[in-house]
């Protein structure tokens, strides 16, 4: 049997039921009008995901299953009714889960449906629910026991969730024992640095588990601190890629499928789920003249991550109601990536960059601010903090350290009364190296709405400035970051001469540090093991570990990798466990 199947790689909103419907009706149009026989969209399209403690809310599931009831009817009065869609939804008629508020009221499920004809048809509630990194949907939900086989066209069609790809065995073998000719695995998987690959690697094995095409759509969008990039595929049993989606873009993906006709009618237990079917009284229109196979070209490592920031900021932006940024330009190079992500997110037109210099300010630092500013068009003031912190330490006395980090504070103070009186989001521009050790000054420079490269070490930050000029020169344009900002030593300037170095390792030591300790989980005998000093060692996890406390006030940022600072990483501020013991 032949099908035009339509992957709807779309960007919903949390919490925004009627946007999140108004969309697939929207891309439910388009995939009609592209000739599809049948259209895909992601996990929870209907509530955005994750909506974490919004399950627990009796009226958002109740929204959730009202209103793709609704959707099913709006898609039927608009011509779209014989188009079989499948979105997933919020559903709440699983058991009623222990320590539950209601006694009466249903267990949340992550779930799926095929809406068709006007009515809910085929629904399939997740089985899978993962556990781990930024995952708490065993908190959540109450997994499924059926793998749902609906026939359509004269085919056998199942549709599964997310993390059930992810785990051997489970619908994808069922899915063989029942004849299922195309399984479609619909999802809401979180961005990180080269999990396209692994991605794709897995879809291959669990299609040649599974023995049928499998299709894989997936959201994009940011979401919080998640980013999440498309990458929607389709591969066959053989491990060949019919199609690949772009990544951060929405997308429709159009492929026109050989699926072999049904001829299992098998239902009952099968291993991990049992099998049901189901059968839609749909008669597929025939597909036209052919389309052509989309295999979107893959990127460098420096583009992927750059557009999983500039996605993750401007949707932070945007869907939180903000229309303007506004952050310190201290022409170092945390500030200047942040403002040309900012810039290239949301338009330079609304960034503000505000130059704040106080007495250990360098010419230099002030004149690589403003060559920003002119290079990129943003929004530019000088704002000199010297009489302020002058006017603090006439009234309290202070030296060190503490008249250092008045300077920081006194900035954050100015950049947050900015955001009150213009309505900016203010952006904090600390990178991931500089969290982990705690170099940073609370209420100062950590003070802000979100902070773009908060998952970014500070080697990556020097590589993704290059790659951005690089990017920018090769497309005929003026570099945005001055070259002084990447070269120059990093300093924060708050005291006579002074540098990075003169508390921190080199960056390209402590990163290796913290790839192994942060982001690999490695105690000190295996980072140790790993060739680096044993000193320099307990000196930067000593560092590492008693900054919790202000990793936990700092500034949500988008994920890119393993393990991110925030909802992958969590560990107690009050602990005395030391890996020097």
């Amino acid at each position: 049997m032949q099908l035009r199947l339509a992957l709807a790689q779309v960007n919903p909103t949390v919490g925004d039921i009627a946007g999140n419907s108004a969309l697939v009706l929207s891309w439910a149009r388009k995939a009609r009008d592209a000739g599809a026989t049948l259209a895909v969209f992601p996990e929870m399209v209907l509530t955005g995901y994750p909506v974490e403690d919004l399950v627990f809310r009796e009226s958002f599931a109740a929204a959730s299953k009202r209103a793709l009831g609704e959707l099913a009817g709006s898609l039927a009065a608009e011509g779209l009714g014989e188009l079989p869609v499948v979105a997933g939804y919020l559903d709440a008629d699983g058991p009623v889960r222990p320590g539950a508020a209601s006694e009466t009221r249903g267990g949340p499920r992550n779930a799926a449906a095929i809406l068709f004809g006007g009515q809910v048809h085929s629904r399939y509630f997740k089985h899978h629910l993962p556990n781990y990194g930024v995952f708490d949907e065993d908190r959540y939900f109450v997994p499924g026991g059926e793998l749902t086989v609906t026939r359509i066209g004269g085919a056998d069609i199942a549709v599964t969730i997310c993390e059930d790809l992810w785990q051997a065995g489970g619908p994808l073998a069922v899915a063989k024992a029942a004849g299922v000719g195309l399984m479609i695995v619909i999802n809401g998987s979180p961005y990180e640095l080269n999990k396209d690959d692994t991605r794709l690697d897995l879809a291959k094995r669990r299609a040649a588990e599974a023995g049928c095409t499998l299709a894989y759509v997936n959201m994009v969008g940011g979401q919080d601190e998640l980013v999440f990039d498309g990458d929607s595929l389709i591969v066959t049993a053989d491990g060949e890629v019919l199609a690949r989606a772009p990544q951060f873009a929405e997308y429709l993906l159009v492929t026109d499928l050989e699926i072999p006709a049904a001829h299992e009618d098998r239902t009952g237990p099968a291993g991990e789920l049992a099998i049901r079917r189901e059968a839609l009284d749909a008669v597929l229109a025939p597909v036209g003249d052919p389309v052509a196979p989309v295999l979107a070209e893959r990127v460098a490592d420096e583009a992927e991550v750059w557009s999983a920031l500039v996605t993750g900021l401007g949707d932070y932006v945007r869907k939180n109601g903000f229309r303007s940024v506004v952050l310190g330009l201290s022409g170092g190079i945390d500030s200047a990536v942040c403002a040309v992500l900012a810039c290239d997110a949301i338009g330079a037109e609304n960034v503000h960059g505000v130059s704040m210099p106080s007495t250990y300010s360098s010419e230099h630092s002030r004149g690589d601010a403003g060559d920003l500013a002119e290079r990129t068009g943003l929004n530019y003031r000088t704002v000199p903090i010297a009489p302020m912190v002058e006017a603090y330490l006439e009234t309290v006395k202070l030296t060190g350290l503490a008249e250092e980090n008045l300077q920081a504070r006194v900035r954050g103070t100015l950049l947050m009364g900015l955001s009150n009186q213009e309505g900016h989001l203010v952006l904090t521009t600390g990178n991931k190296s500089e969290l982990a050790v705690g170099y940073s000054t609370l209420y100062g420079d950590s003070a802000g709405g979100f902070n773009p490269i908060k998952d970014v070490l500070k080697t990556m930050v020097w590589t993704l400035a290059r790659w951005r000029n690089a990017d920018a020169e090769a497309r005929g344009e003026t570099p945005p970051i001055p070259a002084n900002s990447i070269t120059k030593p990093p300093s924060a300037e708050l005291r006579p001469g002074q540098v990075d170095t003169d508390s921190l390792p080199d960056y390209a030591v402590l990163d290796a540090i913290l790839a192994l300790y942060v982001d690999a989980d490695r105690g000190r005998s295996e980072v140790l093991a790993a060739g680096f000093d044993e000193t320099l060692v307990d000196r930067v996890i000593r560092m590492v570990d008693l900054a919790e406390y202000k990793r936990r006030q700092s500034a949500p940022g988008p994920k890119i990798s393993l393990k991110a600072f925030g909802r992958d990483r969590r560990l107690p501020i009050t602990n005395r466990w030391r890996e020097l013991h």
